[in-house]
C-alpha cells in the first residue's frame, strides 16, 4: 500500500470497519497516524462519517483534541491523516498497572481538561472511554481521539433506537444514550462516559461488564454499581463519591460541567499533597454550567405517571389490558407515555411504539408492523443461545404458518430460518389466518420476565385490520403479559369513527379498558376537584 507523501512504517490497530498505521509525511518527516476505512468500497454513509470527523477535528484546535492534517482519497476509500505524538490508548497504557491516587487524580484532572476544551467548542464527543484517549506517559500529553459519531451541537436528539443502531461503546455510554430514556443527548451524556472511564481507571474494569448487549442496557440504565470504594480500600470515599455522581441515572443529578469536575478533582489532589489524604467536603460547589439547559423532566403529570405504572404493575402480574390515552392535540399525550419508557426498561419490559400516519392509513398494520420490526431488531443483537431460546419460542408460536409474519417482518427469519410456504386459502379465510398468527406472535413476547408494552400512538388513523387485530389481542384469555396503550384526541373520534365502534366492540368483549387524559397544570390548577378526578 502506498500513500502518496506518506511512509508507513507499522499497523498499530484493525477494527471491522478500520485500519490504522503509524507512518511519516516524506516533506519534513514529520511522525503521522493514518486512519482508514478497511473495506476496498466503503459505502457513502461511511465517506461521509470519515469527513464529517476531519471537519470537526480540524475545527477544534485545542491542546486536549488530536489534530487533523489532512484528509486524503485512496483509491475508492479515504485516508485520515492525523497527530502523532508518541502516545498509547490508556487501556493500553492502564494493562496490569495499579495507578495510585495520585495518580489516577493527575490523569484525571488531564482528561477532564481535555473534555472541557471539546465542550467549549460545542461538540459532544460520544464515545468517552479509555479506548479514545491517548496517552504520552514520557511527557505527560493526554488527548481524546476517535471523534467518528461526534456531534457539533450542544444538545442532540436521541431516538428510541435498537441496540443495532447504538452509538458508541456500550460500556461506557450514558443511560440516554441507549435510546430507552426517551431524553434527547447534551454534552452531560460524555460526563457519564468520562465517570465510566475514571471507574475503569480506579477498579480495573468497567461499572458493568458481560457479552449479553441487552443485559447491559438494562444495567445502564437500572443498576447501581458498586462504588469504586467497596472494590478497592485504597480508593478514598471523595473520590468514590465523585465518580458515582458522574455515574447518575439522570442527567440532573451528575456534574453539569467539567469545569466543575475539574475543580473537584484539583481540591483532592491538593489535599493529598497537602496533607497525604483527602478530607469529606461537599462536591459540585463550583459546577457551574456556563450552557442553558431546559430539563426533560416531566412536570405536572405524576397522577397520570402513576396510573400508567399501576397498569403496568397489573400487566406483569399476568394480566392483558389496554390503557387509553386521550385528549386534545398538543396536550402532551405521547410525551406522556414515553415518561414511563424508562421505568419500563428498568424493570425488564419491551417497550415499542409504532405511529399511524394519516397518508398511510389504508396500509393495514403500518404501525405495528414497525414497532415490531423495532423489537425483533433488538433480539438479533442477543447472544446464539438467546436467539436459539426465542426461535423455539416463535416456532411453538407460529406453527406452520411461519411465513406468513416474515412475509410481512422479513428480519424474523433471522431468527427463525427459513419456514415453508404457506397454502393458498381464500380471500376471507386468508385474512382470519393472518390475523390469528399475526396476535399468537405478538402473544410470544409477553412474559413475567420481560412484559411487552406496545404504545401506538395517533389511533384515530388506524386502519379496519388493525382495530381487528386489537380486538384479538385483548380477547380474555387469548394472552397475558400485555399492555397495548393507543394515543388520540378523543375531539375528533365522533360515536361514529371505525376507533369508537371497536373500542365499544372491545369493552363487550369483557377486555380491560381504561382511559387516562393529561390535563396542563395551569389548567389543573382552575379545575374543582371532582372534575379533576373525572378527567
Amino acid at each position: 500500500m502506498a500513500i502518496a507523501g506518506y511512509e508507513i512504517r507499522e499497523k498499530i490497530y484493525e477494527s471491522a470497519n478500520s485500519l490504522v498505521y503509524r507512518g511519516s509525511r516524506q516533506s519534513d518527516n514529520q511522525p503521522v497516524i493514518l486512519k482508514m476505512l478497511k473495506q476496498d468500497y466503503p459505502t457513502s454513509a461511511e465517506l461521509t462519517r470519515y469527513q464529517k470527523e476531519y471537519e470537526i477535528i480540524h475545527s477544534l484546535k485545542i491542546a486536549g483534541a488530536i489534530a487533523a492534517y489532512e484528509l486524503q482519497k485512496y483509491q475508492n476509500t479515504l485516508v485520515l491523516v492525523l497527530e502523532d505524538f508518541g502516545g498509547c490508548s490508556l487501556k493500553q497504557w492502564l494493562g496490569d498497572r495499579q495507578l495510585t491516587v495520585a495518580e489516577f487524580l493527575t490523569i484525571a484532572i488531564k482528561i477532564t481538561a481535555g473534555l472541557q476544551g471539546i465542550h467549549a467548542a460545542n461538540v459532544i464527543h460520544k464515545d468517552v472511554n479509555p479506548a479514545n484517549i491517548v496517552f504520552n506517559s514520557e511527557t505527560g500529553q493526554l488527548k481524546f481521539i476517535d471523534f467518528g459519531i461526534a456531534t457539533v451541537l450542544s444538545r442532540s436528539n436521541s431516538t428510541l433506537a435498537n441496540p443495532n443502531v447504538l452509538e458508541g461503546t456500550l460500556a461506557y455510554i450514558s443511560p440516554e444514550q441507549t435510546g430507552r430514556m426517551n431524553r434527547s443527548l447534551d454534552y452531560r451524556t460524555d460526563l457519564y462516559s468520562l465517570g465510566a472511564t475514571f471507574y475503569e481507571l480506579l477498579a480495573h474494569q468497567p461499572p458493568f461488564t458481560g457479552n449479553d448487549v441487552m443485559e447491559l442496557i438494562h444495567s445502564q440504565i437500572a443498576i447501581e454499581p458498586v462504588p469504586p470504594h467497596l472494590r478497592d480500600s485504597e480508593i478514598p470515599l471523595t473520590v468514590s463519591d465523585i465518580v458515582m455522581k458522574l455515574l447518575a441515572k439522570t442527567p440532573e443529578d451528575r456534574y453539569q460541567s467539567a469545569w466543575g469536575i475539574k475543580a473537584d478533582l484539583e481540591t483532592c489532589l491538593h489535599q493529598l499533597q497537602e496533607t497525604g489524604e483527602i478530607a469529606d467536603f461537599i462536591l459540585g460547589r463550583q459546577d457551574i454550567s456556563s450552557q442553558f439547559q431546559i430539563p426533560d423532566r416531566l412536570y405536572g403529570r405524576s397522577a397520570e405517571v402513576e396510573t400508567l405504572l399501576t397498569a403496568f404493575k397489573r400487566v406483569r402480574q399476568g394480566s392483558c389490558e389496554m390503557m387509553l390515552v386521550k385528549g386534545y392535540s398538543g396536550i402532551g399525550k405521547s410525551r406522556l407515555v414515553q415518561e414511563i419508557s424508562q421505568q419500563i426498561a428498568r424493570e425488564g419490559g419491551y417497550f415499542i411504539t409504532g405511529k399511524f400516519d394519516h397518508f398511510q392509513g389504508k396500509m393495514p398494520y403500518s404501525a405495528v408492523f414497525r414497532a415490531f420490526q423495532e423489537l425483533v431488531r433488538q433480539l438479533l443483537t442477543q447472544t446464539q443461545g438467546v436467539l436459539n431460546r426465542w426461535k423455539e419460542k416463535l416456532l411453538a408460536a407460529l406453527g406452520p404458518d411461519g411465513q406468513v409474519i416474515i412475509d410481512v417482518i422479513p428480519e424474523v427469519e433471522l431468527i427463525v430460518g427459513q419456514q415453508p410456504p404457506v397454502q393458498s386459502l381464500a380471500r376471507g379465510s386468508s385474512e382470519n389466518r393472518f390475523n390469528l398468527v399475526l396476535s399468537s406472535f405478538i402473544r410470544a413476547f409477553g412474559s413475567r420476565e420481560h412484559p411487552l408494552v406496545i404504545f401506538l400512538d395517533d389511533l384515530q388513523w388506524a386502519d379496519g385490520a388493525t382495530l381487528k387485530l386489537i380486538e384479538l389481542m385483548l380477547t380474555p384469555g387469548a394472552g397475558q403479559y400485555l399492555f397495548l396503550i393507543g394515543a388520540y384526541p378523543d375531539n375528533e373520534v365522533s360515536a361514529n369513527h371505525p376507533l369508537a365502534i371497536a373500542l365499544k366492540a372491545i369493552r363487550w368483549s369483557g377486555a380491560i379498558v381504561n382511559h387516562v387524559t393529561p390535563i396542563s397544570p395551569r389548567a389543573r390548577a382552575y379545575y374543582p376537584t371532582n372534575c379533576r378526578q373525572l378527567a
